[in-house]
């Protein structure tokens, strides 16, 4: 009887291995997987420390002056006035380190007489575009938006430099 039960069981074997992955494919994929956020961050932090670009003082009027061309038929020329004069005025004081927006226009005017960092051309401007502006800001001339047109030009011209041809 003994014999008879021994046939009919066999040895324990081993456990059997159900994992359908070789080691090998694991270690690619964690490999793969840490190279892939290596070269992620490395993106990050060299888009994040790119140079920003400068943009110099001309730029920025004109960048200004062209934003503010639009406002013309909405603000009331004194307004305008006023947005144009500060654009040119802080233009000076970036590009040429002159204390216009301390100044008075008059102040200004005189000190450039004495020694100017502009031609004749952009000093004659530079005169008739701040006269007109102190006309319009406490003369209270009445103004047109022709007026404003004209203001805008001038400034236009004198940072993009040369000479002022009146209409």
């Amino acid at each position: 009887m003994n014999l008879i039960f021994a046939l009919e069981f066999h040895d324990i074997t081993g456990p059997v291995d159900y994992f359908l992955l070789q080691p090998w494919m694991i270690f690619c994929a964690v490999a793969g997987l840490l190279l892939l956020i290596g070269l992620t961050t490395w993106l990050i932090k060299r888009w994040r420390n790119r140079p920003v670009a400068v943009m110099t003082p001309r730029q920025r009027a004109l960048e200004r002056l062209a934003r503010i061309e639009s406002e013309i038929d909405r603000l009331t020329p004194y307004q305008f006035s006023i947005r144009v004069s500060d654009i040119l005025r802080q233009y000076v004081t970036e590009q040429y380190e002159l204390p216009v927006t301390r100044q008075t226009s008059v102040e200004f005017l005189n000190a450039l007489a004495a020694k100017s960092p502009f031609s004749g051309d952009e000093q004659s401007l530079l005169t008739d575009f701040l006269n007109r502006c102190d006309l319009i800001k406490f003369a209270r001339y009445e103004a047109t938006r022709e007026d404003s047109r004209l203001l805008l030009k001038e400034a236009d011209q004198f940072v993009k430099g040369g000479a002022f041809a009146a209409v």
